[in-house]
């Protein structure tokens, strides 16, 4: 799959949900309940214990999702995870050299940034979407639309704050796609063997994303 796919892919479903989990296994349920309700791009974090593992693991069995690896903050990371079935590369922060060994294997990769001197430094440095990371800690929506006034040419996903009550307003805010966490990927919901509420909230999610692009 081409970075370029990957990209469009991401557009096309407008969700990039975080995944995180105490567990492999639980990993692996919460991106079985999410996919029943239609999401096929995941995010899955370094914080995961054999985080590796469930990439791979991943990317052998389920050949229908689209793999990326999240909390990578080094370039020898990226490219475990990269020989391991990542498909994108996802940072909290910028670190000039995990864009480059993404750039030299023509990976996708999504660095964090806040401020706008962080966003354009990233962007400068090769950065196909960057993560607008806390947004909430920034306004939200509002601040996303008064950066993206300015920058318009920036792709950006923005992360921290999106919400079933947010989605539309980051949405109408000029998001690439969004960044999703506890609010849909619920790992307490899913231990307590409620995963039917992800796999709706999911849906939901996605009703969103389609009726925003279809007003658009």
């Amino acid at each position: 799959m081409t970075k370029y796919a990957v990209m469009e892919q991401m557009k096309s479903v407008g969700l990039v949900p975080v995944l995180r989990a105490d567990s492999e296994a639980l990993a692996l349920e919460l991106v079985s309940a999410m996919s029943m309700g239609g999401i096929n791009v995941f995010e899955v974090t370094m914080t995961i214990p054999g985080a590796i593992r469930v990439m791979a693991r991943l990317a052998r069995e389920r050949p229908d999702v689209l793999v990326g690896a999240g909390t990578v903050l080094d370039p020898e990371t990226a490219r475990i995870c990269m020989l391991e079935g990542a498909r994108f590369i996802v940072s909290p922060s910028l670190n000039i050299k995990t864009v480059e060994i993404c750039q030299r294997y023509d990976i996708a990769v999504l660095p964090g940034a806040l401020t706008p001197t962080e966003i354009v430094t990233a962007w400068q440095a090769g950065a196909d979407v960057i993560k607008v990371f806390p947004a909430n800690a920034m306004g939200g929506a509002s601040y996303l639309k008064s950066i993206k006034a300015p920058l318009p040419q920036v792709e950006m996903i923005p992360t921290g704050g999106v919400s079933l009550d947010t989605a539309r307003s980051f949405l109408d805010a000029g998001a690439f796609a969004l960044g999703v966490g506890a609010d849909l990927v619920d790992a307490g919901a899913m231990a307590q063997g409620r995963a039917h509420e992800i796999t709706s909230k999911a849906a939901r999610y996605l009703d969103i994303v389609r009726r925003f692009r279809s007003e658009g």
